[in-house]
């Protein structure tokens, strides 16, 4: 039997596309990991925006089979960039031409005029594509707000193709014909919340094989089982996790370099308010501006069409960073103010507060290594660790039906 650590998207649909016998084991009390959807006083939140770019149509075909065509909304993406006092279109590289004329002179010039030419991390990349001033003004102090880290810390592709990237003759072009497409130029969204997609992939599972509240507290990669928090010993034949991989590691007895693995954390309000605010047609906006506390903040109500203000808003911390909600929450609501985002006769109507941990992991040059000379380890004990978190990478939820597929078919050949 294959046991599961993990019912978030990645666990269930390695459960939906292996034709072995499985046991599905959730350490909380519902399913879905961060996939969760909370539907109260007329709002539909998520934890945080959970938008599908579907880049596989026959994953997408797999995943929409049981929703209702009427179900779900498939808006052009329309984002931008609060950069001062003015709105510029994402990605900001692509879209100097919108700034105030010495700023994008600025811009130009450093593009143009930029002796480095060799980079080993994600900063000194930003540096030597861009240039000085189109890495100061937004890509850095963005991701830096993001990740809440030192970006020279991080794999100079620690994004991987989630990186807007753009050669000088791209941005040049974008002055008169403007091309901001990228990986995720459309997005699917169910109107009844990302939930949607887990209870998709759910309707093809026995109900019998997930079991919640089972934490695993110890994996005996020598005697092929593991035990849970109270008291089960499980046998398997293989074991497939989707726990974040350093906790794997410590479950399994495995010594590994604590200073290899770090990341942030990320802190959601999800608030619905009494009327409809100023911002009426952006699906979500980013702020690289350290006087905003907040990095993204995103609306339900546009992508969803309704007709009061529903947002997610995102602020992000280091891992070692106690966080008490309640401290920020008054600090959201007025840097969303002075943003434009709500005006003073709007008034919340109701908000909860989530904390990702982890959010985004930092990928570095020595956690790449160290994950793949272990997963291959574990890998030989019939270990398997996959996912986000399990893979220790940045990717899009598609890429985790993926990868959990994949591994299915592999050793379904076995």
């Amino acid at each position: 039997m294959d046991i599961i650590i993990g019912a978030g998207v990645t666990g269930l649909s390695y459960a939906w596309f292996t034709d072995k016998d499985y046991l599905v084991l959730e350490k909380t009390d519902a399913i879905g990991g961060y996939c969760k959807t909370t539907k109260r006083n007329g709002f539909v939140w998520d934890y945080s925006g959970h938008f599908f770019h579907f880049q596989d149509k026959a994953v997408e075909e797999k995943l929409l089979k049981d929703i209702p065509p009427e179900r779900l909304v498939e808006p052009v993406k329309n984002t931008k960039i609060k950069y001062k006092d003015r709105y510029v279109e994402y990605p900001f590289q692509k879209n100097i031409h919108q700034l105030p004329q010495e700023e994008m002179i600025d811009c130009l010039y450093d593009l143009f005029n930029n002796s480095q030419t060799d980079y080993s991390n994600f900063k000194e990349m930003l540096y030597c594509k861009f240039g000085a001033s189109i890495a100061e003004k937004f890509l850095i102090p963005y991701n830096t707000k993001l990740y809440a880290c030192d970006l020279n810390k991080l794999d100079k592709d620690a994004m991987g193709r989630f990186f807007p990237y753009a050669e000088k003759e791209e941005i040049i072009r974008n002055f008169r014909a403007e091309d901001n497409k990228s990986y995720n130029a459309s997005f699917m969204y169910p109107k009844d919340g990302a939930f949607e997609y887990v209870k998709s992939i759910v309707s093809n599972l026995r109900s019998e094989k997930i079991e919640t509240n089972q934490e695993v507290v110890a994996i005996d990669m020598k005697n092929k089982t593991v035990r849970t928090r109270d008291g089960r010993l499980l046998a398997y034949d293989r074991l497939i996790s989707t726990l974040p991989f350093p906790k794997l590691l410590e479950l399994c007895g495995v010594e590994y370099d604590r200073s290899v693995y770090s990341w942030n954390q990320v802190l959601v309000f999800n608030i619905g308010f009494d009327k409809k605010g100023p911002v009426d047609k952006f699906h979500w906006i980013y702020f690289p501006e350290n006087k905003y506390i907040f990095y993204r903040v995103g609306f339900y109500d546009n992508i969803l069409s309704q007709d009061r203000t529903s947002v997610y808003v995102e602020i992000g911390f280091d891992n070692k960073t106690v966080i008490d909600p309640r401290e920020y929450f008054n600090r959201a609501l007025l840097d969303l103010l002075a943003a434009g985002v709500i005006h003073k006769h709007m008034m919340y109507v109701d908000y909860e507060a989530i904390v990702m941990d982890p959010a985004y992991v930092h990928i570095t040059k020595e956690s790449i290594e160290d994950v793949k000379s272990k997963k291959a380890m574990l890998a030989t004990n019939d270990v398997y660790s996959i996912g986000r978190y399990g893979s220790w990478t940045y990717c899009s939820i598609e890429d985790n039906i993926k990868e959990a597929m994949q591994l299915a078919d592999c050793l379904n050949k076995k």
